[in-house]
This record gives C-alpha cells, sequence and structure tokens, in this order.
C-alpha cells in the first residue's frame, strides 16, 4: 500500500462555488500510481467548504449560492461573532452544513468520479483569501 500527500493553496476566489477538480488533479500526480484505493480533499478552513457536485452546468453553482444565502441569511441580529463582518457568521454556518472533506474512490490511477462529477471549492466569503487543502490519497499500487 502506498501513501501520497500533498497540500495545495488555491488562490482567492471571489463568493460562490468554484469547479477545483483539475486543480486537485495537478497537485496529486501520484494518482497514477494507485490501482484502487481512496483520495480524500480536506480543507483547513472555518468559513470555506467542499462538496461534489454537477460539473458541466454553471447554473448549477449559481443556484447552490442563492440556496446558501436563502437558506443562512447575513445580519442576522442574533448572531453574536460578526467581529469580521456580516458574512463571517453565516460563512461558518455554510461550512458545516457542507463539511471540510471529501473521499473520493481512486480506480486505475484516475478518480472514480461520475459522469457529471466534479469537486467544489464552495467559497463563503467576501474576501476569503488564499485557501489551504490537504490531498492525501492511498492505496494498492499497479
Amino acid at each position: 500500500m502506498k501513501f501520497f500527500q500533498q497540500h495545495l493553496v488555491l488562490p482567492e476566489q471571489r463568493r460562490g462555488f468554484h469547479l477545483i477538480t483539475q486543480a486537485v488533479l495537478r497537485a496529486m500526480p501520484q494518482l497514477a500510481e494507485i490501482r484502487v484505493g481512496f483520495c480524500q480533499v480536506f480543507i483547513q478552513h472555518t468559513s470555506a467548504s467542499l462538496t461534489i457536485n454537477e460539473n458541466a452546468d454553471p447554473t448549477v453553482r449559481h443556484d447552490f449560492e442563492v440556496f446558501f444565502n436563502k437558506t443562512v441569511n447575513e445580519n442576522d441580529p442574533d448572531y453574536k461573532h460578526d467581529e469580521e463582518g456580516s458574512d463571517d457568521m453565516p460563512a461558518h454556518l455554510k461550512a458545516s452544513l457542507l463539511g471540510t472533506s471529501v473521499m473520493i474512490p481512486v480506480r486505475n490511477g484516475r478518480l472514480a468520479l461520475g459522469t457529471w462529477q466534479g469537486i467544489y471549492l464552495c467559497e463563503h466569503r467576501n474576501h476569503g483569501g488564499a485557501r489551504n487543502l490537504m490531498i492525501t490519497a492511498w492505496g494498492e499500487n499497479h
């Protein structure tokens, strides 16, 4: 069994949902060495998250942003954690709803994503800055 780990820094993105599948693949060329295994992508932040969803139609990513903004309102007077702006506490809540990692099977050196699946960086802050990912892959080699 082999283990690989890479740190990936994603440049600052505007608020919204962004496909990062290709960036993950570029950061982890060692996937080609794994016949069967797993790849975990973990984000080291509390105001951004990761998920897997539609990779073809960009309106899906737009609609994700609309849904989460309707579901978790900004400027709620009941929030106490607001020193970094009105998007801060809602960003933490959205990140908790979606999660900090995704786990993807690896088969014959490739991520075994479905035809229309891609990895999203879910940026919940207006100015979240660069985002750090830890990518860990393991499995039986060829």
